[in-house]
């Protein structure tokens, strides 16, 4: 191959521009790119599968390792037919406890109930009719309760709404303290001779983090006087799960009953429902995302089941938890005197009149 010179110029060959070399360099050299461009495609799919598989590790958060059987042990659970409780309810029931499923809808509670029992091999689990909207739900569900059962060593308050519009009860309280808050309340202070006379015993409250940030107002807890928002009052519910679990602690030091609440992490459950009504368009962009960054319910159940089984958490009653361990609660759910005035006027609106 030789150069050609013109006008002062070098003239080289193209490449495989030369006598039956034009179709097959071209090609080969093709080849080389489209080759090149694969390995560097599948180099960084690889990586972003492994991201991902970091990032979803991570989100996955703690996992309760503890190989504690629950033999004997009765177990009860609110909302406990769908999402984290349901999970609880499993994980606990394959430990061997006698589990009691508190719901609303008996006909969901039932299918969840038959496939825990087939999936762990334990038919003793067991479903109760419970509406924590209703004070007069709770009243009945506590006193067949205490009928009824020989025992409870473990009260799981799981059941919850999130962010829904203002809806009042039938007895006049706005749904989410009614609900997250003063139903649970209620309930326990009921059962509490049951926790008493069975101790060792604890109760477990989830919570949330949205509770940082949340403004408990004794004097307003319904949104009576200021404008309500959804995001308030749900971050106020959940304050007052904290505050609620730190001064039970508190009046039960020395009962052999241990209290406990804990947020379970942002889980992928029907709990946001109420949010996807609100922002319709939000909820079907972010339904792609939420498969990676958010929990499963079982990976949301770990914290709750963490708090319910692990020895020697005794001595840590009335703490707050998240991911399998002890984490700092928000300034606002350490006001002692602030969850004392809670516990008074939650009292005084479900009217129970002796506490402990």
């Amino acid at each position: 191959m030789r150069a050609a010179a013109t006008g002062g110029f070098l003239m080289l060959p193209w490449p495989g521009a030369g006598a039956g070399a034009g179709a097959g360099g071209s090609d080969t050299g093709m080849e080389e790119v489209r080759g090149g461009l694969l390995l560097r495609c599948g180099a960084v799919l690889g990586l972003s599968l492994m991201c991902v598989a970091v990032l979803r590790r991570w989100i996955a958060g703690g996992v309760c390792r503890c190989p504690v059987r629950l033999d004997g042990k009765t177990v009860l659970i609110t909302g406990a037919n769908t999402g984290i409780g349901k999970e609880t309810s499993r994980d606990l029931a394959h430990r061997g406890a006698r589990v009691v499923m508190a719901c609303r809808d008996l006909t969901r509670a039932e299918r969840a109930a038959e496939e825990i029992r087939r999936s762990t091999g334990n038919g003793n689990v067991v479903i109760r009719h419970l509406d924590l909207a209703s004070v007069y739900s709770v009243r009945q569900f506590a006193k067949d309760f205490l009928d009824s059962e020989e025992r409870l060593d473990i009260l799981i308050n799981n059941a919850g709404v999130m962010m829904c519009p203002k809806w009042l009860t039938e007895d006049g309280f706005e749904t989410q303290l009614a609900v997250n808050h003063l139903g649970h309340f209620l309930m326990t202070n009921l059962l509490l001779p049951k926790l008493k006379s069975s101790a060792p015993s604890r109760v477990v409250n989830v919570s949330s983090i949205a509770h940082r940030g949340g403004r408990l107002d004794c004097d307003d807890l319904f949104f009576s006087r200021r404008p309500y928002s959804s995001l308030e009052s749900y971050r106020q519910s959940k304050l007052a799960n904290v505050l609620f679990s730190r001064e039970l602690a508190r009046r039960l030091r020395g009962s052999g009953v241990s209290s406990f609440c804990l947020h379970p992490g942002v889980i992928r459950t029907e709990l946001g429902r109420h949010v996807q009504g609100w922002f319709p368009l939000l909820g079907a962009l972010l339904s792609l995302p939420s498969l990676l960054l958010m929990k499963t319910p079982s990976q949301g159940a770990q914290t709750s089941i963490y708090c319910s089984i692990t020895p020697g958490l005794e001595e840590r009653s009335g703490c707050y938890f998240s991911d399998c361990a002890e984490k700092d609660v928000a300034l606002e759910g350490r006001d002692d005197a602030v969850a004392r005035r809670l516990w008074e006027e939650s009292a005084r609106l479900v009217g129970l009149k002796d506490t402990c």
